[in-house]
């Protein structure tokens, strides 16, 4: 069967469309009827309590799970039609950002960008290119002078940094951010955040950010959207969402205090 996935979408067309959807486990309702529209561009960043459905939201923008009934669609195409090589051929155009890093200790950094250029059967680049690519990759986290380093060489904070810059190498529309400055101390917290937005500005990428962290929510979202009780109960601006007599929405922030 011919492919029939999209890959244009303009500007003023939405990126992320989740109409309806609705998700359980073994009889356990954890999604129930969630809506949200992210436009080309945006950085949006999904609050909730642990088991409030944020990871299982992002399983199916990539097509890890499908949902129970409602539709996603992800750069014009609808998850749920898609076959298994269709699949394969969306999420090259989706970068995920993983709370570990996830970068091969037995490879060098420039080894570990390298990987999805090599990888990718539709990539012919020679080696010079795929170095220049690489250097580019790391100029754009910061790191480039890392390039013959391993990840054991490297702080906490620059092994999140070069995870990003390995997903940047294949140039996603999209970034998947998974709890990106879990574990940091602040400075490098905000390092982090910084270099979200950088990557918004340079790449025009539009991102999801899975996070507890509400200054990370406050510094790189355009939008915030809270997930309690399997719904998305308020989407706007930070100061929108948190100028709030929501009781769920004012213990979650006072939990979540920002320093």
């Amino acid at each position: 069967m011919e492919t029939k996935i999209i890959t244009n979408v303009s500007n003023s067309e939405p990126v992320i469309v989740i109409n309806d959807v609705y998700k359980s486990f073994d009889g356990l309702d954890v999604l129930k009827g969630i809506n949200l529209t992210i436009t080309k561009g945006e950085n949006v960043a999904v609050l909730g309590k642990s088991g409030s459905g944020k990871s299982v939201t992002i399983k199916m923008l990539v097509g890890l799970l499908k949902p129970d009934h409602g539709d996603v669609i992800v750069l014009g195409n609808d998850i749920t039609s898609l076959n298994e090589k269709e699949l394969n051929l969306l999420r090259m155009r989706i970068g995920f950002s993983f709370q570990s890093s996830a970068l091969y200790d037995s490879m060098s950094i420039k080894q570990n960008i390298a990987f999805p250029l090599t990888m990718n059967s539709k990539t012919k680049l020679n080696k010079n290119e795929i170095t220049k690519a690489v250097e580019e990759a790391l100029d754009a986290v910061g790191l480039r002078d890392k390039i013959d380093e391993m990840p054991s060489d490297l702080s906490g904070g620059q092994r999140k940094r070069i995870g990003i810059a390995r997903t940047l190498i294949l140039h996603p529309e999209i970034m998947l951010y998974d709890e990106p400055t879990s574990g940091l101390d602040p400075i490098t917290s905000s390092e982090i955040n910084k270099l979200i937005k950088d990557v918004q500005q340079l790449y025009n990428t539009t991102s999801i950010i899975i996070t507890h962290d509400l200054t990370c929510a406050r510094e790189t979202s355009n939008r915030v959207a809270m997930l309690l009780d399997g719904k998305f109960t308020s989407v706007g601006t930070f100061d929108e969402v948190f100028k709030t007599e929501d009781e769920q929405i004012k213990n979650f922030y006072h939990y979540n205090f920002i320093q």
